[in-house]
C-alpha cells in the first residue's frame, strides 16, 4: 500500500480499535464490559419499552397521530445525526468521560420526560435522551475496543451484543405492563438506578483512553444533517394536517433538501468529515448501507404501527402487544452466532438475499390477520419469519460494511452504517405515518378523517367502522414495509460480496 507515511487524521481516516496500553486481569475487563452493557441498557430498554407504550401515551396526553410519531422521531433525529459525533468525541475527550457524559444526558432526559406536563415536553426530552444515547453507544463500544486485545473482542462484542437482544426482550414485556398496571411514565424512571450503577462502577473499574492522534469534530456537518432531516421529518409528519400544497410544508421539505445537499458538500470538502465521501467509491459499502436503509426502513415503520394495531384493533392489552414481539428477541437473542457461521460458510450474499426477503414475507404475514385474532393465529408466524430472516441478515450485514474498507476506516464505516440504520426507522415512521393519514382518511365519510384517526390511535373511538379503515390502513402500511424489504434483498443479491470475494478478502 502506498501513502503509509499519512497521518491517522488525513483523507478522513481512522484509527483501528487500539490495543490496551496495559494487561488488565480477566475479571477486571468483566467488569468493565459489564459497565458498558449496563450503561447500553439504558438505550435498549428504553427504546423497546415505549413502542407498546405510545398508544397509552397518545391516549394520557391526548395527542394526534404526529406527535405521537414525533415522541419517537426526535429521539431518532438527534441520535442518528450525532451518534458518528459522539464516536469521535470520546477518541478526542476521553471514552470513559464521554460514555459517563452520555449516561448523565440520557438519564436527566429520562428524568424530565417521566416529569413531562406535555408531549411537547415529553418530544423535548426524548430528543435530549437521543443526544446521550450518540454519546454512550458509541462509547460502550469504544470503552470494549480499548479494554479488550484483538484475539478477545469478538467474544467482549457478541457478549454486549447478547445482553442488547436480552434487554430488548425484555423491554417490550416491562413496557407493556407499565402501561397496564402503572404508568407508562415509569418507563423512564427505571433509567435511574441503572444509571446510578453504571456510573459508580465506571468510575470504580474502567480506565481512561483517549486517541492521542484524534481528529477534530465535524460540527458542521452534524448540525446540516440534523437540521435537514428535521426539516424533512417535520414536513412529512406535518403534511397530513396541513395539506401537502401548503406553502409552509413545502417551504420545510424544500429547506430540508437544501440542507441535506449541504451536508453533502460539507463532507466533500472537510479534512476530516464525519462521513467520508471516499467511502461510498465502494460498491460493496454504498450498496449495503442502500440495504440497510430499507431494511431498517421496514422494521422500524413496521415495530411503530403494529402496537396500535394490536391494542385499538385487535383488543389487546400492552402487556400482551410486549408478548408479540417475544419470538423476534428470542430468535435474534439466540441464533445471530449460528447466522454468522452461516455467513462464513456460505458467504454474505447467501444471508443478504435471503434474510432480507424472509424479513418481507414476514412483514406480508404481519399483515394478514383479521381484527380479533389472537396470539397464535395472529402475529406469532410472521414475527417469527420477521425475526429469522433479520438474525440471518445482521451479522453479515456489520460484518459486509468493516469488511467493505480498509481496516484503519472500520470504525468510521461502522458508525455510518449505525446511522444509516437510525434515519431509516425516522424516515419510515415519518413517510408511513403519511401512508396511514392518507388511505385512512380516503376510506372514512362524514367527517375530518385525520381527527378520527387520533381518535382511533388514542382508543377514544368506539367506530368499528372507523377501527376498520385504521386496521385496512395499517395492512397497507405492512405491504411497504414488506416491499422495502424484498427490495433490500434484491439490493443484497446485487451488492453483497460472495463466498469467493470474502475469501479473497
Amino acid at each position: 500500500m502506498s501513502g503509509s507515511h499519512r497521518g491517522p487524521c488525513d483523507a478522513g481516516q481512522v484509527r483501528a480499535a487500539p490495543v490496551p496500553d496495559k494487561v488488565l486481569s480477566q475479571a477486571h475487563k468483566r467488569w468493565i464490559l459489564a459497565a458498558t452493557v449496563l450503561g447500553s441498557s439504558l438505550t435498549f430498554i428504553d427504546g423497546s419499552a415505549l413502542g407498546v407504550a405510545l398508544p397509552a401515551i397518545q391516549r394520557d396526553l391526548g395527542v394526534g397521530p404526529a406527535a405521537a410519531q414525533w415522541v419517537s422521531n426526535a429521539y431518532l433525529l438527534t441520535l442518528g445525526a450525532l451518534v458518528l459525533i459522539g464516536g469521535a468525541a470520546g477518541d478526542r475527550f476521553g471514552r470513559r468521560k464521554v460514555f459517563l457524559i452520555g449516561v448523565m444526558i440520557f438519564t436527566a432526559a429520562s428524568i424530565a420526560c417521566g416529569l413531562a406536563p406535555t408531549v411537547e415536553a415529553l418530544i423535548a426530552g426524548r430528543g435530549v435522551q437521543g443526544v446521550g444515547a450518540a454519546l454512550l453507544t458509541p462509547g460502550a463500544l469504544a470503552l470494549i475496543g480499548a479494554t479488550f486485545p484483538p484475539e478477545e473482542r469478538g467474544r467482549a462484542f457478541g457478549t454486549w451484543a447478547g445482553a442488547g437482544a436480552l434487554f430488548g426482550m425484555a423491554g417490550p414485556l416491562v413496557g407493556g405492563w407499565l402501561a397496564d398496571a402503572a404508568d407508562w411514565r415509569a418507563i423512564f424512571w427505571i433509567n435511574v438506578p441503572l444509571a446510578v450503577a453504571t456510573v459508580l462502577m465506571t468510575l470504580k473499574f474502567v480506565p481512561e483512553s483517549r486517541d492521542e492522534d484524534a481528529c477534530g469534530l465535524d460540527w458542521a456537518g452534524a448540525v446540516l444533517a440534523m437540521t435537514g432531516l428535521a426539516a424533512l421529518t417535520w414536513s412529512l409528519t406535518a403534511a397530513p394536517d396541513r395539506g401537502l400544497g401548503e406553502p409552509v410544508v413545502i417551504g420545510a421539505v424544500i429547506g430540508g433538501a437544501v440542507l441535506l445537499v449541504g451536508f453533502v458538500v460539507v463532507e466533500a470538502r472537510l479534512k476530516h468529515p464525519m462521513m467520508p465521501p471516499a467511502l461510498f467509491r465502494s460498491k460493496v459499502f454504498s450498496g449495503i448501507n442502500a440495504l440497510t436503509l430499507l431494511l431498517y426502513f421496514a422494521l422500524g415503520g413496521a415495530m411503530f404501527f403494529l402496537p396500535f394495531d394490536l391494542i385499538r384493533v385487535h383488543g389487546w392489552s400492552a402487556t400482551a402487544a410486549g408478548s408479540a414481539m417475544l419470538p423476534f428477541a428470542a430468535v435474534m437473542g439466540l441464533f445471530s452466532g449460528a447466522a454468522g457461521r452461516i455467513a462464513d460458510r456460505f458467504g454474505a450474499r447467501l444471508s443478504l438475499t435471503v434474510g432480507p426477503v424472509l424479513a418481507g414475507i414476514g412483514l406480508f404475514l404481519l399483515a394478514l390477520p383479521a381484527p380479533g385474532a389472537g396470539y397464535v393465529e395472529g402475529p406469532l408466524l410472521g414475527m417469527t419469519v420477521l425475526a429469522v430472516g433479520m438474525t440471518l441478515a445482521v451479522g453479515p450485514l456489520t460484518a459486509a460494511v468493516m469488511g467493505a474498507v480498509e481496516p484503519e476506516h472500520a470504525g468510521v464505516a461502522s458508525g455510518v452504517n449505525n446511522a444509516v440504520a437510525r434515519i431509516a426507522g425516522l424516515l419510515a415512521v415519518a413517510l408511513l405515518g403519511l401512508v396511514l393519514s392518507a388511505v385512512f382518511t380516503g376510506l372514512v365519510d362524514g367527517e375530518d378523517g385525520r381527527a378520527l384517526l387520533g381518535r382511533v390511535m388514542a382508543g377514544e373511538s368506539d367506530d368499528a367502522q372507523a377501527a376498520g379503515a385504521f386496521h385496512n390502513a395499517y395492512r397497507i402500511v405492512m405491504m411497504v414495509c414488506a416491499a422495502a424489504a424484498v427490495l433490500a434483498g434484491v439490493v443484497g443479491l446485487l451488492s453483497a460480496p460472495g463466498r469467493a470475494s470474502q475469501s479473497a478478502a
